[in-house]
């Protein structure tokens, strides 16, 4: 009985483990799902007004957002596109390696940029602009390089596939159609294996002649040259049985 009642009371605690387990799992999962779309929403939020200054503002604010939307928008197709790349292709991990390392000076100059919008020396801030144009610069090109290079990659290896495919259906349709370079069909009407007799005026059709002392049949068919043996005829039931000869 007490057997029976540890037993029992363990299977309570492991369901209950269970139970706060999964538990605990959803509310992550349910947090992270939150926490993206904050994020999410955020970006949008940011760039919407980057883009506004960019286009609304002039002088030195509209200029530092526009820095800071080019460098965004770079960054963040070059991170769409190798990570959905690396899912096909593994080579692209080193890849995403080298972007995450180009990921941290991407965040140091958005940082730097934004701070500088707060910032009241407008003038202070117009001559670091050439810096803060050549920084950008260079990250959104090495951005642009690992991006339009994975895309190159992408593109030539659906080539390759769609040239290897081209040999493989051209194999198969040459073996299905087999029949040409096999014998022609027989005509309609002809049965199939027959030999076909040569015309009339070819030499093999020509029928041997008799040899001398042979007849010919009143339609010029030659006759055989050994007579037929009357014995060995078939008798029909209209004739008369001949009597055999009787000497005197």
């Amino acid at each position: 009985m007490e057997a029976v009642i540890l037993i029992l009371a363990l299977l309570v605690v492991v369901f209950m483990a269970l139970g706060v387990y999964a538990a605990v799992k959803v509310i992550g999962a349910a947090k992270r799902g939150v926490d993206r779309t904050i994020t999410q929403a955020r970006r949008t939020v940011e760039d919407t007004t980057l883009r506004a200054k960019s286009y609304g503002q002039v002088g030195v604010g509209g200029e530092l957002a526009q820095l800071r939307l080019s460098l965004r928008t770079s960054m963040r197709a070059t991170q769409e596109a190798l990570q959905s790349g690396v899912a096909e292709d593994a080579s692209l991990s080193e890849s995403l390696g080298l972007f995450q390392r180009l990921g941290v000076h991407g965040h140091e100059l958005d940082a730097d940029l934004k701070r500088l919008e707060r910032e009241p020396d407008k003038a202070t801030v117009a001559s670091l602009l050439p810096g803060l144009k050549e920084r950008t610069e260079r990250i959104t090109h090495a951005a642009e390089s690992l991006r339009w290079a994975a895309r190159d990659r992408a593109r030539q290896f659906a080539e390759d596939d769609l040239a290897a495919l081209n040999v493989q259906i051209d194999v198969e349709a040459g073996a299905l159609r087999h029949w040409t370079t096999e014998e022609p069909s027989p005509e309609p009407g002809r049965p199939a294996g027959r030999v076909q007799e040569p015309p009339v005026g070819d030499p093999a059709h020509r029928v041997q002649e008799p040899p001398a002392g042979g007849q010919a049949g009143d339609e010029g068919t030659p006759q055989a040259i050994t007579a037929p043996d009357p014995r060995l005829r078939t008798g029909y039931p209209w004739q008369k049985t001949a009597r055999p000869e009787t000497t005197n």
